[in-house]
């Protein structure tokens, strides 16, 4: 759907109005676990709160950062039925925009709200995980105007008919996983190389190239002839696991879980791991209920934040990002089936899957990080490609 010029489009995935809170029956509150900012128009507002729920407002908000205070990591309006004291006192209109929005993301181009449901939250991982059919994207408009400074509305264009291009070929499923994985990240790569020769010109006839039928073998044989068959999984996946090491802890058991699972993967040996995801493999991995997770997360990863390249140019770490994510998420499930020896259902993935994005989706500096790091170590294009199953 074009943008009719002068309105505001929104768009949304299909499953968006599918989610509702669960509030205190919910498995990990988003009220608890890293810091709660609160808009402008909103501490306007809290400040002028009168009588005693006043005085305690005072004293539950740091002022100076803007953000709820908490005890013991969680936010001080938090009661002990996990509910919140200041929705049930004074009603979601004195909610912050963060409490009124979460988990919905939005991101924020000229004319254009791109409008999802975040995996951070156990039960929109529920419904992302959960849907079988492939994701179709809804659009409306309003006659909201908007004008940017500064904004490259061509590249943005480029960007977006590059995004479509990317979830066409990860919804086909005729082809496997591995395939229509390594084809989003060649795609990438050779469309940051036309962003860098300021040739987007091109990218209408590389777009083509990569949908035509007769492309697709020689490109399953291009991807067989660049893996390194010096590298194992076991080498790929040890080295990936390092980045968590570089990233910013925002809850206190991430740490302990992240080293749980490396502990179970990788601490018995190259043996023992190659033997595991064999069996892994065979079980779990050729599923079509499985290639159907992967495919939702990438989906997900890609519609999210591919676009933003908007504004840094760096869509090839954009699509990196979106590869090691889904391989990271498919690496700790692999960790849960060493305990549990069984087909992973969507509530285990979902909560494995949220653990992830609330670490590193909410921290603008491990995705600022998790870029660099993408940026400056040319080997996570090969491990990914090395470690798609």
């Amino acid at each position: 759907m074009e943008r009719i010029e002068g309105n505001m489009l929104y768009t949304v995935p299909h499953y968006y109005r599918k989610f509702q809170c669960t509030a205190s029956a919910c498995t990990d509150t988003c009220c608890a676990g890293w810091q709660i900012m609160i808009d402008d128009k909103s501490l306007r507002k809290y400040k002028k709160i009168p009588g005693a729920f006043g005085n305690r407002m005072k004293n539950s908000v740091d002022w100076k950062e803007g953000a709820f205070l908490q005890y013991k990591g969680r936010c001080a309006f938090l009661n002990e039925e996990n509910l919140c004291d200041l929705y049930a006192e004074k009603g979601e209109k004195m909610l912050c925009r963060t409490c009124r929005m979460y988990p919905r993301h939005i991101e924020e181009y000229e004319g254009i709200r791109e409008i999802s449901l975040s995996l951070s939250c156990v039960e929109a991982a529920k419904i992302i995980l959960g849907g079988k059919e492939p994701v179709r994207f809804l659009n409306k408009e309003d006659d909201r105007e908007e004008t940017y400074e500064s904004f490259d509305f061509f590249l943005f264009t480029k960007l977006m008919d590059v995004r479509e291009a990317m979830i066409g070929i990860l919804q086909d499923r005729k082809e496997s996983m591995e395939v229509r994985i390594g084809k989003v990240l060649a795609i990438a790569h050779d469309v940051q190389r036309r962003i860098r020769g300021e040739a987007l010109f091109e990218i209408d006839q590389l777009l083509e190239r990569y949908q035509k039928e007769k492309n697709r073998e020689r490109f399953r044989e291009k991807l067989e002839k660049i893996r390194p068959k010096s590298r194992s999984r076991y080498e790929i996946m040890s080295q990936m696991f390092q980045v968590f090491g570089k990233l910013e802890v925002l809850k206190a058991d991430w740490k302990p879980y992240i080293e749980s699972v490396e502990q179970k993967l990788f601490g018995q040996g190259e043996a023992f791991y190659q033997e595991a995801f064999a069996r892994f493999e065979r079980e779990v991995c050729k599923e079509e209920r499985w290639e159907i997770y992967l495919e939702q997360l990438m989906v997900y990863f890609l519609f999210t934040y591919f676009c933003g390249a908007v504004y840094d140019e760096m869509a090839y770490e954009k699509a990196k990002f979106a590869v090691a994510s889904t391989l990271l998420i498919q690496e700790m499930v692999f960790a849960s089936f060493l305990s549990h020896g069984k087909f992973p259902q969507v509530e285990e993935v979902a909560e494995i899957a949220h653990r992830y994005a609330k670490e590193v989706e909410h921290s603008d500096t491990n995705l600022k990080r998790l870029e660099e790091l993408f940026q400056k170590e040319k080997s996570f294009h090969l491990l990914s490609l090395l470690a798609v199953v």
